[in-house]
This record gives C-alpha cells, sequence and structure tokens, in this order.
C-alpha cells in the first residue's frame, strides 16, 4: 500500500514544483508574482533541492516563454573561456577563432538567461556582467559593433552572496543588479512534509517514461524516506524513485537508507547545518559502511571532494584565477581544468 495523491500540483507552468509546505507555497506564489515584471531573480539553495526547476517555471509563467531558455553553468566552465561563451566572439579574435560565434546572450535574445552556480564568476568578469544587466548590449570578444539584446537574467547559487561580498569575492554592485528578487529553497530535510507528494509525482513521471503499469512506492518506505536527512535534497529522492521503478529493489533501499541513518546521526547532531562539505564527507563514509560500494570506488569519491575542497578554497584565494590557482596547487593548469570537469561529472 502506498500513500495516493491527485491533483497535488497546480496544472501547467507550476506542475513540476511539489509540495505543499509553506515554504514551496510562497515559492509558487512569488513566482506568479514576478514572472512578468523582468526584475532580475537569483534562487538560492543546496545542491539538489531543484533551483532550476524554479527558474524554468519563472520562465514557462512569463510573457517571454515563447522565446528560447539558455542555461549557463559558470562553475563548469574555466574562466577564461566563460566569457565568450557568453557574449560570443568575432573571427580572429583569438588563436583558434576561425569563424564568427555568437554568445549565449545573444541566443537568450528575447527570452531567459540562466546563470546557474553564480557564485563562481570570476571577479574578472562580473565588471562587463554589470554593464551587461545596466544596458543589455555588449561587443563580441574582438568585435566593435554593440549587440544589443532584450533578455531576461535570472541567476541561482548555492553561495551566501552577501559573505562573498563582504569578503571582496564578489561585486557588490552586481550583486544588488542581479539579485533584485532572491527566491530561497530550503533543503528537504527542512520540509519533509513534502515527501510523500514528491514520492508521488516521480513515481508517475518514471511509471510513464520507463512504461510501468501499477508502480508505487510503498507506505513503509515513505515513512522511512520521511525520517532520513537527505544531504542530496530532492535529486537524491529522485535518484532513489528512479531506482525502484527500474530495478524494483525495495528491501535494499530500505537497507540503505537505514544505514545511511544510522551512520550519519552522530554526524548530524554535532555539523552545522551549512557545513555541507563534512556532510558529504559523512555521506560517503556511510556508503562504505552499507557495503554495496567497492572501497576503491568509495576512496576516490572521498579525495576527490577533498581535492575539490581544496581547490574552492585556493580559487576564492586567486578571485577564480584558474591558472594562478594551478600554479599555487602546484599542478599544471590544463589537469586543474580537468580536475572541475570531473568534479562535475562525478555530481559533487
Amino acid at each position: 500500500m502506498a500513500y495516493r495523491f491527485s491533483n497535488h500540483t497546480k496544472e501547467g507552468p507550476l506542475k513540476n514544483i511539489v509540495g505543499q509546505s509553506p515554504a514551496i507555497q510562497r515559492i509558487k506564489d512569488l513566482i506568479l508574482q514576478v514572472a512578468d515584471t523582468d526584475l532580475s531573480v537569483v534562487i538560492y539553495g543546496e545542491s539538489g533541492v531543484g533551483k532550476e526547476v524554479v527558474a524554468r517555471a519563472l520562465y514557462a509563467c512569463s510573457h517571454r516563454s515563447r522565446g528560447p531558455f539558455v542555461k549557463v553553468n559558470c562553475a563548469a566552465i574555466p574562466g577564461d573561456l566563460l566569457e565568450s561563451e557568453l557574449f560570443g566572439y568575432e573571427r580572429g579574435a583569438f588563436t583558434g577563432a576561425e569563424r564568427s560565434k555568437p554568445g549565449k546572450f545573444e541566443i537568450a535574445n528575447g527570452g531567459v538567461i540562466f546563470l546557474d552556480e553564480i557564485g563562481d564568476m570570476p571577479l574578472s568578469l562580473q565588471s562587463k556582467m554589470l554593464q551587461v544587466l545596466q544596458d543589455q548590449e555588449f561587443c563580441r570578444l574582438g568585435g566593435q559593433r554593440e549587440i544589443k539584446v532584450d533578455v531576461w537574467v535570472i541567476s541561482a547559487t548555492n553561495h551566501d552572496l552577501e559573505k562573498d561580498v563582504e569578503e571582496g569575492k564578489f561585486r557588490q554592485d552586481l550583486y544588488y543588479r542581479l539579485g533584485v528578487i532572491k527566491i530561497y529553497i530550503p533543503p528537504l530535510r527542512e520540509r519533509k512534509e513534502d515527501i510523500p507528494l514528491l514520492c508521488d509525482y516521480f513515481a508517475r513521471l518514471y511509471s510513464q517514461k520507463y512504461g510501468l503499469n501499477g508502480f508505487e512506492v510503498p507506505r513503509y518506505l515513505i515513512e522511512l524516506f520521511m525520517k532520513y536527512h537527505w544531504p542530496g535534497n530532492v535529486r537524491e529522492l529522485e535518484n532513489y524513485i528512479k531506482r525502484l521503478a527500474v530495478l524494483g529493489d525495495f528491501e535494499e533501499v530500505e537497507r540503505e537508507i537505514l544505514r545511511f541513518s544510522k551512520a550519519l546521526s552522530p554526524v548530524e547532531k554535532t555539523l552545522p547545518v551549512e557545513d555541507e562539505f563534512l556532510r558529504k564527507i559523512a555521506f560517503e563514509l556511510a556508503r562504505a559502511e552499507q557495503g554495496s560500494f567497492t572501497f576503491k570506488e568509495i576512496k576516490k569519491r572521498v579525495l576527490a571532494l577533498v581535492e575539490k575542497k581544496l581547490i574552492d578554497i585556493v580559487l576564492k584565494q586567486t578571485d577564480g584565477n584558474k591558472r594562478q590557482a594551478a600554479h599555487i596547487l602546484g599542478i599544471s593548469y590544463k589537469a586543474l581544468l580537468y580536475k572541475i570537469r570531473e568534479f562535475e561529472e562525478m555530481d559533487l
């Protein structure tokens, strides 16, 4: 027997924002209020809470929904390439530029550009970003012609931008220009009343996708999910439901959740909620204790987490300058870029 729900979300643009918690209701109301204003929006929240889902809902509710939705992950693109990615370049602008190429802002003209992980944008690029937001015009790299665009800018970050501004890591004027409207998505552990609705939503989604008939999440698993802390937030829950739909390994998932909860509960009592790094380390160690992953796999992920944390620290010290960070770390620039891409692929 599983929990059953119907009409638990509004049909239309808000249908993918699932939940009945006060926080989710406030987010839905705010989306409807600001969707047609073109006011810059910053969406805050931990990794996996659904920041892109909210960004797409803003887009879908707006008059720009017939235009493009263009996503740029500012953390996944090296700083020296991000400018050309955003603003494009002319032929001959640099070695290898054999033809002109439009940037993401041009492609997004008439629609929305979604700047994911805006807190990782290099300080050196932030001044140009501010100018584009103010004037809605820019030049391609190597170009002289001013290009005018009509773009709604929506950003997202897991950084505390106010703290970054205080520490000189993010421009104060850009912070105010980007964040006219602020939307905060709380972690799943702070809105557990949404878990049954999310289970039902994902169960129906993957039943349709994989052609399954009558797939439901058992009630005992949902009750167990309600007690779990969800370090990976909604993305982690979705992956579990997807796995259950495909493999049907209900007992194995139950054992995993119980082991994770037992291994992490002492750590949860001592860690501050915002200490995501230590939470992730604890989670990987819990997976090792559970025994369904090889020692080699867990070791690789834990070492990668430590490496990522060290690289993040050095990048903050160098204001996002990856070449300088690579020098400090004692590795080549290409090796640093490879590691950053690897962290992205590992979803760390």
